[in-house]
């Protein structure tokens, strides 16, 4: 098991902030360049999504997940990676953690109908939605924060381009962006204590899969990260929560595509005995996109490190790994 620091207290990290509104694209530009080449995270603040709709989500999250159990596993997560993932369904650290996180999560995915041909694809279909008579309006607050969510994370593409020498519009092609495997995920964390020396965790240590995380906490701490993953013993950083912005990481996929120019970097939830609230968004390319070293990111002695991939192949893989077997389920349901 890798420790904490010596005296159980972990760093503070320091995180540039990227604002959405600056007219200098520029020192965007700088500065989220920066951040992607050392920690892979940054704040995002003036995104456009207003704070009474992130507080509506938060809201009809806490509704969701304070159901009785046996309403929450009629929702139980499909084969497309929709609905309800129950306590210890991740293990996302087998090698440091003893069981599965002590968290719960709602996948909700692009909407696509059973008799849409797209929805014959791995991650594309119909959500798993709480009936409208035991949640109402939740289906409505969830779809909306997604279409806002989908506008952010394409602005972020935009600047992230740019920092790769790039064409702006480089990510939101329709061949990358144009149909993305965009994953809205609700989640909620135990009130338990997190203790990485005995392997019990929030969320065990992971890289995202994809292009980018974006992410809304309420006030309570826990996120860590990890920037060099190699360090002996690991180092890790609180990241602390901040009202009214995204924490946005990039995800494995970014990495792969720029050959190791920017970062993917370790990260993890500890938990301090309060219960803790997240909302998180992954966009990702679509289904059919070819994942291979970006022009600007490789060069006679900088060749490309991985072969070029389809993110639907990828994806899988990932998904495979980390989440548990089904008889989880029932242990959960007792």
């Amino acid at each position: 098991m890798e420790e904490q620091s010596a005296e159980g207290e972990s760093p503070k990290a320091v995180l540039n902030c990227i604002d959405l509104s600056n007219p200098n694209i520029n020192q965007s530009v700088n500065l989220l360049k920066q951040a992607c080449t050392d920690s892979g995270f940054f704040y995002l603040v003036n995104h456009g999504i207003s704070q009474d709709l992130m507080d509506e989500v938060f809201a009809q999250s806490n509704k969701l997940f304070t159901l009785p159990l046996n309403e929450k596993m009629k929702l139980l997560r499909k084969e497309k990676h929709r609905g309800y993932t129950p306590v210890l369904d991740e293990l996302l650290d087998p090698e440091n953690q003893i069981h599965g996180d002590y968290k719960e999560g709602y996948y909700i995915g692009v909407e696509v109908a059973d008799d849409d041909p797209e929805s014959q694809k791995p991650f594309y279909g119909p959500n798993v939605w709480p009936a409208s008579d035991v949640l109402p309006g939740w289906r409505d607050t969830m779809e909306k924060f997604q279409w806002e969510a989908l506008k952010v994370g394409k602005e972020v593409a935009k600047i992230i381009a740019l920092a790769l020498d790039l064409d702006a519009n480089f990510f939101v092609k329709p061949e990358i962006l144009g149909e993305p495997i965009a994953i809205a995920r609700l989640l909620r964390y135990q009130d338990q204590i997190s203790d990485p020396s005995q392997g019990l965790y929030g969320a065990g240590a992971h890289t995202d899969y994809g292009l980018i995380t974006l992410l809304a906490t309420d006030d309570v701490p826990g996120l860590q990260i990890c920037k060099d993953k190699d360090t002996k013993p690991q180092i890790w950083e609180d990241v602390a929560p901040l009202k009214g912005a995204f924490i946005v990481n990039l995800g494995d996929m970014l990495e792969r595509w720029s050959n190791c120019v920017f970062k993917s970097t370790l990260h993890r939830v500890i938990g301090n005995g309060q219960e803790r609230y997240s909302i998180a968004y992954f966009l990702e390319p679509g289904h059919d996109c070819l994942v291979e070293c970006l022009t600007t990111c490789k060069s006679d002695s900088n060749p490309p490190k991985f072969p070029p991939i389809y993110y639907r192949d990828y994806l899988s893989q990932r998904y495979k790994v980390t989440h548990a077997d089904l008889h989880i389920y029932n242990i959960n349901q007792s």
